[in-house]
């Protein structure tokens, strides 16, 4: 089942306190919210993906302890974008920096920034336009490097700021480039599935 989109306006206008708080009291529904103020409900994975997606997120956060560089977020931690959506990436990392600078209160709730790196993993039912044109809405919002990855298609879609996007078949690895200096995400098990 693909994600469902309610429109609210004009009958309801939710604030970011209000979403955070929808949120946090139907803890077994992932939502989000896009630009235009719209919830997105989000159907949940197929054990193959959930699977993928964890160690996809595990890879990133090994690398991140090794290197003590920033924050690993996972799918359930939501970014306020400064386009005013909420969203939640697959996996998402933010420079020490950054983390550092939010107050404890604000580390508790969605982030009020973009990451500077996301990740989308495509389930079977996902489509591949939607999930460009959430890859586009990271990039720009501040994102620095996004991978849209498609296993069923055995395609990456790379997306760096101020670049066009780029479209690989079924690379074996992903390099972290500048923005994860060192990080070398390997990707066959995905293909081989």
């Amino acid at each position: 089942m693909s994600a469902l989109t309610l429109t609210l306006d004009p009958v309801v206008q939710v604030s970011k306190e209000q979403f955070y708080q929808i949120c946090a009291n139907n803890p077994d529904l992932r939502l989000e919210r896009n630009a235009n103020g719209e919830l997105v409900i989000m159907s949940p994975t197929g054990s193959e993906t959930s699977s993928w997606n964890s160690d996809l997120t595990t890879d990133l956060n090994i690398w991140n302890r090794q290197n003590l560089t920033g924050k690993v977020f996972d799918s359930s931690g939501g970014f306020s974008l400064p386009n005013g959506a909420d969203r939640s990436p697959d996996a998402a990392w933010i420079p020490i920096e950054k983390w550092n600078a939010f107050t404890p209160e604000q580390r508790k709730k969605f982030l009020p920034i973009c990451p500077d790196f996301a990740l989308e993993l495509l389930s079977p039912s996902d489509s591949w336009l939607k999930g460009q044109l959430k890859m586009q809405e990271y990039m720009d919002n501040g994102c620095r490097l996004g991978w849209l990855i498609d296993p069923e298609n055995k395609r990456v879609a790379i997306y760096r700021i101020g670049q066009p996007v780029e479209i690989i078949e079924a690379p074996s690895n992903l390099s972290g480039e500048d923005v994860l200096q060192g990080f070398i995400l390997n990707l066959k098990n995905i293909w081989s599935s």
